[in-house]
């Protein structure tokens, strides 16, 4: 592995019950995080390949271990993002070089699937800030009830010379949802958007 991992966490969020009514089954998040040795922490270089093909490591790696924190089959993962989030001596090109052009199809192979383009975001901070995944169905970007997105944050990561890479994966939607948009029966899992 290319990626110089200093720290793995997992999370995994189970919401019951919203606005004292219960939430059946539980809406249930996880996120995998990696926290990385930033290659080109305070220096300008032209070719972050090398930020590209860890990116494409992380894909698999942080997707496989969200599946395996909600213990389903990939199949029946229903949702997926990704962020990142460099520390004050990386610039947000190399956020951009770990989540886009490759570690969509390794994420898409470990949730069995994924027609729909993957929510991310990329920010600059320091230990402790807080990271947002944003979320979205993997088939159809049009389904409203799997807009969403989770937290993070660290109380040591990112370093000022490190990335923190973060994947999130659901088993469903917001809890309570109800403001319409394509219905989960209505997919056609074809075009990314319905």
């Amino acid at each position: 592995m290319k990626a110089e991992i200093r720290k793995l966490v997992v999370f995994v969020e189970e919401i019951r019950s919203e606005m004292g009514r219960p939430v059946s089954p539980p809406t249930r998040k996880a996120a995998a995080v990696a926290v990385i040795r930033n290659p080109y922490a305070g220096v300008y270089v032209e070719d972050l390949s090398l930020l590209i093909e860890i990116g494409a490591e992380l894909g698999g790696l942080l997707g496989d271990k969200c599946v395996e924190a909600l213990g389903i089959d990939p199949k029946c993962a229903e949702s997926y993002g990704k962020a990142a989030m460099v520390g004050e001596n990386g610039e947000l090109e190399h956020a951009a070089a770990l989540l886009h052009p490759a570690m969509g199809k390794p994420l898409r192979e470990a949730v069995g699937h994924g027609a729909a383009l993957v929510p991310s975001s990329k920010k600059r901070g320091g230990p402790g800030h807080v990271l947002d995944i944003p979320l979205g169905h993997k088939d159809a970007a049009f389904v409203r009830s799997h807009f969403d997105g989770m937290t993070v944050s660290l109380n040591d990561s990112p370093r000022a010379d490190e990335i923190m890479v973060a994947i999130a994966v659901t088993d469903s939607g917001r809890p309570l949802a109800r403001v319409g948009g394509l219905a989960i029966s209505e997919i056609e899992g074809k075009d990314g958007l319905r």
